[in-house]
């Protein structure tokens, strides 16, 4: 077991999450988006996960935006056999800036930056073992995608890299950076020669350019599996469907006479599902819920802790911890993120269709 992880224990993690999460209000407008919980987890869990699974202990947590809370949730990382320490970005000004504000805690041990608001179903295990076995100065993993303006986008040409550029009006290629990089020291010169873009950003694509320009051995790999970036509501909606699809069935709660459970289910201890009521998996239900009576939950749902769900439909949407949701027999709710102890009553009865993105203690009556 030792031979297996010696070849990590000097790599040291970094996981960004000090930004304000803009394009996810008014669900961060009372907490950071690395906080918002998928199947029962913190979005930023899954990096911290991934760097530990892959033997990496000494995580640096660069925070900012309502910081507080990030430390209060996580601590010292002992609970997951990590140690953190965490560093404050002021002001968050792009990744390069947070690798520029990490160098002290960073030293000259070769690390990872892995971004919070990333989930990406490989892990990183495999290529952690390739960089600190190689002598590579740096080196990025890759996917194709769609829409390839959204991201940082690199140009190959026989199998090698040609140039970087940040969210180019016209790319050159589909591949875009995956929100994970690997860095040995040279890194911290070429943040050093950086000026901000026109974001007002130190880019990490003008940084790795940097590193190319200067002959730097820069390596890339195309990860396997999926891969989301959660910047977005419709992007934290499809992580969560990507995360479902691969639950266990894992029943703690109870669940009464003529209610029914079908698939994969997750159902957390202290919830109860109520006569009359039917879920669907893939769902997540969390600790002490009580959904119904007469309750349809459908494929693709995760329901935090605390929840309550009386008539009505719910499907391919999130609800966070305490919210309470109250509709007729026949109202749907689809696609849709519901924030932390959040109000939704329907009053009148008429039979609708419903799609929300509802921000933390709100209430609704339709």
């Amino acid at each position: 077991m030792l031979g297996r992880v010696a070849w990590v224990k000097n790599l040291k993690g970094l996981v960004l999450v000090a930004g304000k999460g803009r394009r996810l209000r008014p669900l961060t407008h009372t907490g950071p988006k690395h906080l918002i919980p998928l199947a029962g987890k913190p979005m930023m869990q899954y990096a911290i996960e991934h760097l530990v699974e892959a033997g990496i202990k000494d995580i640096g947590v660069v925070v900012g935006y309502m910081r507080d809370q990030i430390i209060e949730r996580f601590g010292d990382g002992s609970q997951f056999g990590a140690r953190f320490e965490y560093i404050v970005q002021e002001p968050q000004i792009g990744i390069a800036h947070a690798i520029m504000v990490s160098q002290e805690y960073i030293g000259d041990e070769p690390f990872v930056v892995y971004l919070g608001d990333n989930i990406f179903r490989e892990g990183i295990k495999r290529y952690a073992r390739e960089f600190e076995s190689s002598d590579y100065d740096a080196m990025i993993l890759l996917t194709e995608v769609k829409d390839p303006t959204r991201f940082g986008v690199v140009e190959l040409k026989d199998g090698k890299i040609v140039r970087l550029v940040e969210k180019p009006r016209v790319p050159p290629s589909n591949y875009a950076l995956v929100g994970v990089y690997f860095f040995r020291e040279p890194i911290f010169e070429a943040v050093k020669h950086l000026k901000p873009s026109w974001r007002g950003e130190l880019e990490i694509t003008d940084a790795i350019q940097w590193l190319l320009d200067n002959k730097y051995k820069i390596h890339y790999d195309i990860i396997r599996g999926w891969w989301k970036d959660t910047g977005k509501p419709e992007d934290l909606l499809e992580a969560l469907y990507l995360i479902l699809d691969e639950i266990n069935e894992d029943i703690r709660g109870v669940v009464e006479e003529d209610a029914q459970v079908i698939g994969r289910v997750h159902i957390g201890e202290g919830t109860i599902i109520k006569s009359g009521s039917t879920i669907r998996g893939p769902v997540y239900i969390g600790r002490n819920c009580v959904i119904g009576p007469n309750t349809y939950i459908g494929p693709y749902t995760s329901i935090e802790d605390e929840v309550k769900i009386v008539g009505g439909e719910i499907s391919g949407s999130l609800l966070l911890d305490g919210c309470y949701i109250e509709l007729n027999e026949d109202d749907r709710i689809i696609d849709s993120i519901v924030g932390k102890n959040a109000k939704i009553i329907k009053r009148r009865n008429r039979r609708r269709g419903f799609r929300f993105i509802v921000g933390e203690t709100s209430t609704i009556e339709v």
